[in-house]
């Protein structure tokens, strides 16, 4: 029997990459119809630059995760999303320490290839940065994956 939109939420904040406790990763809303997600991260100092902003990559990272659980909340079943390409433009400096929001939709989930994109913006809505990536959807055995339960 099929997860409702509800209990699949629960279980993807129960169950996170451990780059999802790293940033302190909450899905807030989930879609599976629409194949889209709103993720709030709140990254610490540790992942700033020198100039005080959180890293490039860090921001990758944050827009990287919640395209994926975009494309598996579409999937509608366990599936691991191995990224195959991106791109990420920046638009604004991300804080560290304050919440950042990054919104996800898994635009097309075919059986080779799925297309995402996601935004990151500030908690006043300022667009922060965007990605858009493909990746290949690929089946995780039961009881498979690097998954931390969170209590």
């Amino acid at each position: 029997m099929a997860m409702t939109d509800a209990e699949l939420m629960e279980r993807m904040n129960r169950f996170v990459p451990p780059t999802g406790v790293l940033l302190n990763m909450q899905i807030l809303e989930l879609d599976s119809a629409a194949g889209r997600v709103k993720v709030r991260y709140q990254p610490g100092p540790e992942f700033t630059n020198p100039m005080g902003s959180v890293q490039g990559g860090i921001v990758v990272a944050m827009l990287d995760d919640a395209a994926a659980f975009a494309a598996i909340a579409k999937a509608g079943e366990r599936i691991g999303i191995p990224t195959v390409e991106l791109k990420t433009s920046f638009f604004a400096p991300a804080k560290a320490g304050v919440p950042l929001f990054a919104e996800a939709r898994c635009i097309k989930l075919g059986k080779r290839i799925a297309f995402m994109e996601a935004d990151l913006t500030d908690e006043a809505g300022t667009l922060l940065a965007r990605l858009t990536t493909s990746a290949v959807p690929v089946a995780i055995p039961s009881g498979g994956g690097n998954m931390v339960e969170r209590k």
